[in-house]
């Protein structure tokens, strides 16, 4: 049992987390190949993912780990749900993105209704675990891609899913590894972005 009276260690300078950072990129999830995380770095994925800010200590989010047999019988599904609903091409050729990488986890957002922590405040830790399991695949040498597409959205395709009432599908983080290295994209001009008040 984990002692939770324990003192951690005191952060320290570490170049190569700055580094890092300095150089994260998405990848393209339709790019993803294996080899992918083995069964010990997936559960290390989820447990650094885990350890997110929570307004609360609610864990307002649960992971749903989705291999390759269940994300081709989704794919199928939805291309069903696609054409039945006559949705254009696009949206046939986006399931690719979920269809492709060797691993996908799916973060869905469980906000506790009527509590005093904001159900926005919820959602947002959610999204935070989000962007610490791609920090967490990247540190284990994988590349991610956090994607939602219609399929997180529409009512039918989040029923596929089995998601309940009240939670959202905050992403889908794709895992995997890239043959090339992704290509910057554009970023922010922090001048526009940043305002200092003394």
């Amino acid at each position: 049992m984990t002692d939770l009276s324990a003192a951690l260690p005191l952060p320290v300078r570490s170049d190569e987390v700055l580094a890092r950072l300095a150089n994260r990129r998405s990848a393209s999830a339709q790019l993803l190949a294996a080899p992918g995380p083995s069964e010990a770095e997936i559960e290390q994925i989820l447990h650094l993912g885990a350890r997110t800010p929570d307004h609360g200590k609610l864990f307002p989010w649960r992971f749903v780990v989705l291999g390759p047999q269940s994300r081709a019988d989704l794919s199928e599904a939805l291309a069903v749900l696609a054409e039945t609903q006559g949705r254009i091409d696009k949206d046939l050729a986006v399931l690719a993105k979920l269809a492709n990488p060797p691993l996908t986890i799916m973060v869905v957002s469980t906000p506790i209704q009527g509590h005093k922590v904001p159900v926005w405040e919820q959602h947002l830790s959610a999204g935070a675990v989000c962007m610490n399991l791609e920090h967490a695949a990247d540190a284990l040498g994988y590349s991610a891609s956090w994607i939602t597409d219609w399929y997180a959205y529409d009512p039918g395709a989040v029923a596929l899913f089995g998601v309940q009432d009240g939670e959202t599908i905050a992403g889908f983080i794709h895992l995997g590894t890239l043959t090339d290295p992704p290509l910057e994209r554009p970023r922010p001009n922090m001048a526009h972005k940043v305002e200092r008040r003394p």
